[in-house]
């Protein structure tokens, strides 16, 4: 015990240089031959498991693409990619300190976040409504008084809930889950009777349920967030490369093809699709890259 005490400032010193040596990230990744994605395991179709460490969805295939950029960069001859799973709770720390590199997984760009971390342009729209059981009497948020909400820890769901003017006078319980698999569980098991979140993230767990008739997505939008692939700040000739593989892919047609992919057909592990059409929010995000965060959104 005393070893360790004794040990800790040193360490919190190292920790110190080795995140600030890592704000260039180009270097890092050439010097360690490693790449570092963080990911999510139940934000289906974005970022999910589908078991054995396999993570798979559509921002995966983005931050798959910025490897690939990376590599050619470096000029490494083979690039070490590891996958490292984050939460709602630890996902801005780990990018912060240098733990992974970046995020791919379900993270609304706002101001708050924009002044620990970057944002490369937005690539998917959200807007935040309810998972329901499908012989729920809940329609809208009014419907919500005196029921149990469900959101999961670290994110701003319920805060935008109880914000929302149709909110105003109706009092209701609050439940957190771990994470979004967690959170779907507890409306799933009754002990939840709606699930405030993204509306991919809701339609991805309905899906990939073991009884996707059970649920349906119903309310009007909380709000219209702009989700978007998180790295560090301060670092110019990272955020070129990713900002620039981002564009290539919304000028080509590729990003579009992997919306297709994950939004509108069958995805595994169950084959089912989300069947979620591309909002006009997205279109434009699409036409004219951006990384405006959620205050310049609609709410």
């Amino acid at each position: 015990m005393k070893k360790s005490l004794w040990l800790a400032a040193p360490v919190l010193a190292l920790a110190a240089l080795s995140a600030s040596a890592q704000a260039d990230t180009l270097s890092k990744v050439k010097q360690s031959g490693k790449f570092v994605i963080g990911t999510r395991d139940s934000s289906a179709p974005l970022a999910y498991t589908v078991g054995n460490g396999k993570y798979t969805g559509y921002h995966v295939d983005v931050c798959n693409a910025i490897a690939e950029a990376v590599k050619k960069e470096t000029g490494l001859p083979s690039l070490n990619v590891e996958y490292a799973l984050v939460t709602s709770q630890n996902r801005l720390p780990l990018v912060v300190n240098g733990t992974v590199d970046v995020e791919c997984g379900s993270t609304t760009n706002n101001l708050t976040r924009q002044k620990e971390v970057a944002f490369a342009p937005t690539t998917y729209v959200t807007n935040v409504r309810m998972a329901v059981k499908a012989d729920s009497n809940i329609h809208s948020v009014k419907d919500l008084a005196g029921k149990t909400v469900a959101t999961t820890n670290g994110t701003t769901s319920v805060t935008l809930l109880r914000r929302h003017e149709r909110a105003t006078g109706i009092d209701f319980k609050q439940l957190l889950g771990k994470d979004h698999a967690e959170s779907f569980l507890l409306v799933e098991t009754g002990r939840a009777d709606a699930f405030v979140m993204d509306d991919n993230i809701l339609a991805g767990l309905i899906v990939t349920s073991k009884s996707p008739s059970d649920f349906k997505v119903v309310g009007e939008s909380l709000s219209e967030e702009p989700i978007a692939i998180m790295y560090r700040k301060d670092d110019p000739a990272f955020k070129k490369l990713v900002d620039d593989t981002v564009r290539d892919l919304m000028k080509s047609g590729e990003l579009a093809k992997l919306y297709t992919k994950w939004f509108n057909s069958p995805i595994p592990p169950r084959g089912a699709n989300v069947a979620i059409p591309m909002t006009p929010a997205l279109k434009n995000a699409i036409d004219n890259p951006n990384d405006n965060p959620a205050e310049s959104y609609k709410k």
